[in-house]
Protein backbone atom coordinates (compact mmCIF):
# COMPACT_ATOMS: atom_id res chain seq x y z
CA UNK A 1 0.00 0.00 0.00
CA UNK A 2 1.64 3.20 -1.21
CA UNK A 3 0.75 6.42 1.40
CA UNK A 4 -0.15 9.52 -0.40
CA UNK A 5 -0.78 12.88 0.45
CA UNK A 6 -2.94 15.44 -2.19
CA UNK A 7 -1.00 18.63 -2.55
CA UNK A 8 -4.52 21.04 -3.27
CA UNK A 9 -7.99 20.74 -3.54
CA UNK A 10 -9.28 22.84 -6.92
CA UNK A 11 -10.75 21.56 -10.08
CA UNK A 12 -7.79 19.00 -10.32
CA UNK A 13 -6.87 18.09 -6.59
CA UNK A 14 -10.36 17.23 -5.97
CA UNK A 15 -10.71 14.66 -8.97
CA UNK A 16 -7.07 13.56 -7.79
CA UNK A 17 -8.30 13.16 -4.07
CA UNK A 18 -11.37 11.03 -5.02
CA UNK A 19 -9.04 9.14 -7.22
CA UNK A 20 -6.65 8.18 -4.45
CA UNK A 21 -9.66 7.52 -1.81
CA UNK A 22 -11.04 5.03 -4.57
CA UNK A 23 -7.91 3.22 -5.55
CA UNK A 24 -6.74 -0.11 -3.61
CA UNK A 25 -3.10 0.26 -4.04
CA UNK A 26 -3.56 3.79 -2.54
CA UNK A 27 -4.11 4.69 0.94
CA UNK A 28 -4.69 8.58 1.43
CA UNK A 29 -2.38 9.98 4.40
CA UNK A 30 -2.78 13.49 4.47
CA UNK A 31 -4.51 16.70 2.76
CA UNK A 32 -2.91 20.02 1.67
CA UNK A 33 -4.92 22.67 1.15
CA UNK A 34 -4.28 26.68 0.55
CA UNK A 35 -7.51 28.14 1.53
CA UNK A 36 -8.18 28.61 6.03
CA UNK A 37 -11.99 27.68 4.63
CA UNK A 38 -10.37 24.21 4.06
CA UNK A 39 -8.41 23.46 6.54
CA UNK A 40 -9.56 20.94 9.50
CA UNK A 41 -12.15 19.88 6.71
CA UNK A 42 -12.18 15.48 6.46
CA UNK A 43 -10.92 14.90 2.71
CA UNK A 44 -14.05 12.58 2.20
CA UNK A 45 -16.35 16.31 2.64
CA UNK A 46 -14.09 18.15 0.09
CA UNK A 47 -14.06 15.16 -2.53
CA UNK A 48 -17.45 14.19 -2.15
CA UNK A 49 -17.40 11.08 -0.63
CA UNK A 50 -17.30 9.35 2.60
CA UNK A 51 -15.70 10.78 5.57
CA UNK A 52 -12.05 9.16 5.98
CA UNK A 53 -10.47 10.56 9.17
CA UNK A 54 -7.82 12.44 7.21
CA UNK A 55 -8.63 16.13 8.55
CA UNK A 56 -6.69 18.78 5.66
CA UNK A 57 -4.17 20.93 6.46
CA UNK A 58 -2.52 24.42 4.68
CA UNK A 59 0.06 24.34 7.36
CA UNK A 60 3.12 23.04 5.32
CA UNK A 61 4.89 22.20 8.80
CA UNK A 62 2.23 19.59 9.63
CA UNK A 63 1.99 18.02 6.30
CA UNK A 64 5.98 17.76 6.18
CA UNK A 65 5.79 16.03 9.39
CA UNK A 66 3.27 13.27 7.83
CA UNK A 67 4.40 9.91 6.81
CA UNK A 68 3.87 9.29 3.30
CA UNK A 69 5.29 7.65 0.31
CA UNK A 70 4.76 10.49 -2.41
CA UNK A 71 2.85 13.70 -2.88
CA UNK A 72 0.27 14.29 -5.85
CA UNK A 73 1.14 17.92 -6.36
CA UNK A 74 -1.58 19.26 -8.23
CA UNK A 75 -1.78 23.48 -7.79
CA UNK A 76 -2.58 25.77 -10.47
CA UNK A 77 0.32 26.65 -12.48
CA UNK A 78 1.68 29.98 -11.07
CA UNK A 79 3.21 33.11 -12.12
CA UNK A 80 6.79 33.66 -12.23
CA UNK A 81 7.15 29.44 -12.90
CA UNK A 82 9.28 29.19 -10.48
CA UNK A 83 7.74 29.91 -7.61
CA UNK A 84 6.26 26.58 -6.62
CA UNK A 85 9.88 25.00 -6.14
CA UNK A 86 10.65 26.02 -3.43
CA UNK A 87 7.74 23.85 -1.47
CA UNK A 88 8.83 20.72 -4.46
CA UNK A 89 12.26 21.08 -2.59
CA UNK A 90 10.79 21.02 1.31
CA UNK A 91 8.57 17.98 0.43
CA UNK A 92 11.57 16.12 -1.18
CA UNK A 93 14.52 16.96 1.50
CA UNK A 94 11.56 15.65 4.10
CA UNK A 95 11.59 12.37 2.05
CA UNK A 96 8.72 12.19 0.08
CA UNK A 97 8.14 11.30 -3.27
CA UNK A 98 6.71 14.07 -5.60
CA UNK A 99 4.50 13.38 -8.82
CA UNK A 100 3.70 17.11 -10.06
CA UNK A 101 1.05 17.73 -12.67
CA UNK A 102 2.35 21.46 -12.41
CA UNK A 103 5.35 21.60 -14.57
CA UNK A 104 8.51 19.74 -13.54
CA UNK A 105 8.92 18.18 -16.59
CA UNK A 106 12.08 18.53 -17.60
CA UNK A 107 14.37 20.58 -15.48
CA UNK A 108 17.21 20.35 -16.96
CA UNK A 109 15.75 23.13 -19.55
CA UNK A 110 16.45 25.51 -17.59
CA UNK A 111 19.64 25.25 -16.69
CA UNK A 112 22.00 24.18 -13.79
CA UNK A 113 21.02 26.26 -11.58
CA UNK A 114 17.32 25.29 -11.27
CA UNK A 115 17.33 21.54 -11.70
CA UNK A 116 20.53 20.63 -9.83
CA UNK A 117 18.78 22.47 -6.83
CA UNK A 118 15.76 20.12 -7.29
CA UNK A 119 18.02 17.21 -8.09
CA UNK A 120 20.30 17.34 -4.94
CA UNK A 121 16.66 17.58 -3.12
CA UNK A 122 15.69 14.61 -4.32
CA UNK A 123 18.77 12.99 -3.15
CA UNK A 124 18.92 14.21 0.52
CA UNK A 125 15.35 12.85 0.75
CA UNK A 126 16.20 9.66 -0.98
CA UNK A 127 13.13 10.04 -3.10
CA UNK A 128 12.20 11.31 -6.69
CA UNK A 129 10.64 13.97 -8.67
CA UNK A 130 8.35 13.89 -11.61
CA UNK A 131 6.33 16.13 -13.80
CA UNK A 132 3.40 14.76 -15.24
CA UNK A 133 0.74 15.40 -17.35
CA UNK A 134 -1.22 15.12 -20.58
CA UNK A 135 0.63 18.34 -22.45
CA UNK A 136 3.09 18.13 -21.33
CA UNK A 137 3.63 14.88 -20.36
CA UNK A 138 1.92 12.44 -23.23
CA UNK A 139 0.70 13.99 -26.31
CA UNK A 140 4.71 14.85 -27.28
CA UNK A 141 6.82 12.95 -25.31
CA UNK A 142 5.35 9.49 -25.12
CA UNK A 143 3.17 9.57 -28.45
CA UNK A 144 4.76 12.01 -31.22
CA UNK A 145 7.95 10.60 -29.80
CA UNK A 146 6.85 7.08 -30.38
CA UNK A 147 5.73 8.30 -33.86
CA UNK A 148 8.98 9.07 -35.08
CA UNK A 149 9.89 5.54 -35.22
CA UNK A 150 7.81 5.48 -38.40
CA UNK A 151 10.42 7.91 -40.32
CA UNK A 152 13.92 7.34 -41.44
CA UNK A 153 14.05 11.13 -42.09
CA UNK A 154 12.56 14.24 -40.26
CA UNK A 155 12.87 17.63 -41.54
CA UNK A 156 9.98 19.21 -39.24
CA UNK A 157 7.82 18.00 -36.32
CA UNK A 158 4.35 20.37 -35.43
CA UNK A 159 2.37 19.58 -32.66
CA UNK A 160 -0.69 22.11 -32.67
CA UNK A 161 -3.26 22.16 -29.75
CA UNK A 162 -6.39 23.52 -29.29
CA UNK A 163 -7.98 24.71 -26.06
CA UNK A 164 -11.89 25.61 -25.67
CA UNK A 165 -12.66 27.90 -22.80
CA UNK A 166 -16.15 28.40 -23.93
CA UNK A 167 -17.43 26.17 -21.07
CA UNK A 168 -15.05 27.08 -18.74
CA UNK A 169 -16.58 28.54 -15.46
CA UNK A 170 -13.45 30.28 -13.59
CA UNK A 171 -12.05 33.60 -14.00
CA UNK A 172 -9.54 33.55 -12.62
CA UNK A 173 -8.21 30.53 -14.74
CA UNK A 174 -9.58 32.26 -18.44
CA UNK A 175 -9.21 35.35 -17.52
CA UNK A 176 -5.95 35.15 -15.19
CA UNK A 177 -3.53 32.48 -16.48
CA UNK A 178 -4.91 32.22 -20.22
CA UNK A 179 -4.93 36.04 -20.62
CA UNK A 180 -8.42 35.90 -22.06
CA UNK A 181 -10.31 39.55 -21.97
CA UNK A 182 -7.38 41.06 -21.96
CA UNK A 183 -6.76 44.93 -23.61
CA UNK A 184 -3.97 44.68 -25.55
CA UNK A 185 -4.16 48.78 -25.90
CA UNK A 186 -3.26 48.69 -22.02
CA UNK A 187 -1.31 45.56 -21.70
CA UNK A 188 0.43 42.99 -24.58
CA UNK A 189 0.16 39.59 -23.45
CA UNK A 190 1.98 38.17 -25.59
CA UNK A 191 5.77 40.23 -24.02
CA UNK A 192 4.53 40.07 -20.30
CA UNK A 193 4.50 37.37 -17.38
CA UNK A 194 1.89 35.50 -18.89
CA UNK A 195 4.35 34.70 -21.86
CA UNK A 196 7.10 34.07 -20.13
CA UNK A 197 5.12 31.34 -17.55
CA UNK A 198 4.49 29.58 -20.75
CA UNK A 199 8.09 29.89 -22.73
CA UNK A 200 8.89 28.24 -19.55
CA UNK A 201 6.42 25.58 -19.47
CA UNK A 202 6.97 24.27 -22.58
CA UNK A 203 10.61 24.99 -23.14
CA UNK A 204 10.79 21.51 -21.18
CA UNK A 205 8.65 19.74 -23.70
CA UNK A 206 11.38 21.12 -26.52
CA UNK A 207 14.51 20.11 -24.73
CA UNK A 208 13.22 17.11 -23.72
CA UNK A 209 12.15 15.83 -26.65
CA UNK A 210 15.45 17.21 -28.32
CA UNK A 211 17.41 15.01 -26.07
CA UNK A 212 15.26 11.99 -27.04
CA UNK A 213 16.30 12.36 -30.41
CA UNK A 214 20.32 12.40 -29.43
CA UNK A 215 20.17 16.20 -29.88
CA UNK A 216 20.03 19.57 -28.32
CA UNK A 217 18.21 22.83 -28.67
CA UNK A 218 20.65 25.57 -30.90
CA UNK A 219 17.32 28.62 -29.94
CA UNK A 220 13.85 28.77 -29.52
CA UNK A 221 11.98 31.10 -31.62
CA UNK A 222 8.35 32.49 -30.19
CA UNK A 223 6.22 33.73 -32.27
CA UNK A 224 2.54 34.42 -30.45
CA UNK A 225 -0.73 36.00 -32.31
CA UNK A 226 -3.91 37.34 -30.66
CA UNK A 227 -7.48 37.39 -31.97
CA UNK A 228 -9.42 40.21 -30.62
CA UNK A 229 -13.37 39.84 -29.89
CA UNK A 230 -15.34 41.19 -33.06
CA UNK A 231 -18.33 41.75 -30.30
CA UNK A 232 -19.11 40.82 -27.35
CA UNK A 233 -18.69 37.43 -25.99
CA UNK A 234 -20.67 35.71 -22.91
CA UNK A 235 -18.62 32.59 -21.25
CA UNK A 236 -19.25 30.89 -18.00
CA UNK A 237 -16.37 32.76 -16.73
CA UNK A 238 -17.09 36.16 -17.70
CA UNK A 239 -17.61 38.83 -20.56
CA UNK A 240 -14.84 39.80 -23.08
CA UNK A 241 -15.75 43.45 -24.46
CA UNK A 242 -15.60 43.96 -28.14
CA UNK A 243 -11.78 44.59 -29.01
CA UNK A 244 -9.97 42.66 -26.40
CA UNK A 245 -8.64 38.85 -26.34
CA UNK A 246 -10.63 36.02 -27.42
CA UNK A 247 -7.95 33.68 -27.91
CA UNK A 248 -3.95 33.49 -27.62
CA UNK A 249 -1.96 31.83 -30.07
CA UNK A 250 0.99 30.59 -28.84
CA UNK A 251 3.92 29.16 -31.06
CA UNK A 252 7.92 28.00 -30.18
CA UNK A 253 9.45 26.59 -32.79
CA UNK A 254 13.04 25.17 -31.79
CA UNK A 255 16.03 24.69 -34.08
CA UNK A 256 17.97 21.47 -33.10
CA UNK A 257 20.90 20.37 -33.63
CA UNK A 258 20.47 17.53 -35.68
CA UNK A 259 18.54 20.14 -38.30
CA UNK A 260 15.05 19.15 -37.17
CA UNK A 261 12.51 21.85 -36.73
CA UNK A 262 10.13 21.18 -33.84
CA UNK A 263 7.09 23.80 -33.74
CA UNK A 264 4.83 23.72 -30.63
CA UNK A 265 1.34 25.80 -31.29
CA UNK A 266 -1.12 26.12 -28.43
CA UNK A 267 -4.40 27.93 -29.23
CA UNK A 268 -6.95 28.97 -26.45
CA UNK A 269 -9.77 30.27 -27.70
CA UNK A 270 -13.09 31.55 -25.95
CA UNK A 271 -15.08 30.91 -29.42
CA UNK A 272 -14.35 28.22 -31.39
CA UNK A 273 -16.01 30.06 -34.64
CA UNK A 274 -13.26 32.52 -34.51
CA UNK A 275 -10.93 29.78 -35.84
CA UNK A 276 -12.63 28.57 -39.61
CA UNK A 277 -14.23 25.52 -39.03
CA UNK A 278 -14.51 25.57 -35.24
CA UNK A 279 -12.64 22.04 -34.68
CA UNK A 280 -11.63 22.43 -30.91
CA UNK A 281 -10.47 19.88 -28.15
CA UNK A 282 -8.19 18.19 -29.95
CA UNK A 283 -3.76 17.81 -30.81
CA UNK A 284 -2.99 17.51 -34.87
CA UNK A 285 0.99 16.11 -34.85
CA UNK A 286 2.96 16.60 -37.84
CA UNK A 287 5.67 15.17 -38.90
CA UNK A 288 7.28 16.00 -42.16
CA UNK A 289 10.25 13.54 -43.73
CA UNK A 290 10.06 10.14 -45.35
CA UNK A 291 7.23 9.39 -44.86
CA UNK A 292 4.96 12.37 -43.92
CA UNK A 293 3.09 11.28 -40.48
CA UNK A 294 -0.14 12.37 -39.48
CA UNK A 295 -1.84 11.79 -35.53
CA UNK A 296 -5.13 13.22 -34.26
CA UNK A 297 -6.04 12.82 -30.67
CA UNK A 298 -9.17 13.99 -28.88
CA UNK A 299 -9.95 13.67 -25.47
CA UNK A 300 -13.89 14.30 -25.06
CA UNK A 301 -16.48 13.66 -22.22
CA UNK A 302 -18.51 10.71 -23.24
CA UNK A 303 -21.80 12.31 -20.66
CA UNK A 304 -23.22 15.28 -22.23
CA UNK A 305 -24.64 16.72 -19.10
CA UNK A 306 -20.88 17.09 -17.54
CA UNK A 307 -18.79 19.77 -18.44
CA UNK A 308 -16.62 19.35 -21.30
CA UNK A 309 -13.53 20.47 -19.24
CA UNK A 310 -13.85 16.88 -17.25
CA UNK A 311 -12.53 14.54 -19.77
CA UNK A 312 -8.91 16.34 -20.18
CA UNK A 313 -9.05 16.90 -15.76
CA UNK A 314 -9.78 12.47 -15.63
CA UNK A 315 -7.36 12.04 -18.46
CA UNK A 316 -4.27 14.01 -16.14
CA UNK A 317 -5.06 12.08 -13.34
CA UNK A 318 -5.61 8.79 -14.65
CA UNK A 319 -1.27 9.47 -15.74
CA UNK A 320 -0.52 11.09 -12.43
CA UNK A 321 -1.93 8.32 -10.61
CA UNK A 322 -0.61 5.85 -12.76
CA UNK A 323 2.76 7.44 -12.14
CA UNK A 324 2.99 6.93 -8.69
CA UNK A 325 3.89 3.61 -8.59
CA UNK A 326 6.35 4.17 -11.05
CA UNK A 327 7.72 6.98 -9.47
CA UNK A 328 7.99 5.08 -5.74
CA UNK A 329 10.22 2.73 -7.29
CA UNK A 330 12.55 5.23 -9.35
CA UNK A 331 16.13 5.37 -8.27
CA UNK A 332 16.48 8.79 -5.95
CA UNK A 333 16.83 11.84 -8.26
CA UNK A 334 14.71 13.44 -11.55
CA UNK A 335 12.15 11.03 -13.25
CA UNK A 336 11.19 11.59 -17.18
CA UNK A 337 9.30 8.52 -19.04
CA UNK A 338 11.39 7.75 -21.79
CA UNK A 339 10.16 6.67 -25.17
CA UNK A 340 11.57 3.61 -26.81
CA UNK A 341 13.05 3.59 -30.33
CA UNK A 342 12.73 7.11 -31.13
CA UNK A 343 14.02 8.78 -34.33
CA UNK A 344 17.68 9.54 -34.38
CA UNK A 345 19.49 11.49 -37.09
Amino acid sequence: MIRVIQWATGSMGRTALRRIIDAPHLELAGVHVYSAAKAGQDAGTIARRPETGILATNDIADTLAIDADVVLHTPRITLPYEAMAEDVIRLLESGKNVVSTAGFHWPQAHGAAYADRLHAAALRGGVTLAGVGVQPGVVVERLTLAATAMCSTIERIEIRETVDASAMASPEFVFGLMGLGSDPAVSDIRTGPLAALYSTLFSEVLHFSADAMGSHVERIDPHHDLVLAPAEIIIPAGTIRPGHVAATHWRWTAHLANGVAMTLAILWTADPTLHGDGTTGHWIVDITGRPNVRMTLDIHEGDPAAPPTRALTDATMAVAIRAIPDVVAAPPGLFAYQPQGVWQA
